[in-house]
């Protein structure tokens, strides 16, 4: 027992990434048409009604 507990644990290192996240998200908007909604949302105007299911996760770069 006292063995194991001179025993040190490894070192732990903080490490920082770059992350990729894709998800799907439900967006609104107040329009009179489809086609005018769509102009507005490619606008940038709107807003987010439901953040989505998170569907892809990609590691693209780990710093020390």
């Amino acid at each position: 027992m006292a063995v194991a507990a001179l025993e040190q644990k490894p070192a732990l290192k903080t490490f920082h990434a770059t992350v990729l996240v894709t998800r799907l998200e439900q967006w609104c908007v107040e329009a009179e048409t489809a086609e005018e909604a769509r102009e507005l949302l490619a606008a940038g105007h709107g807003y987010r009604c439901e953040i989505g299911e998170c569907m892809n996760i990609e590691v693209e770069q780990v710093e020390e």
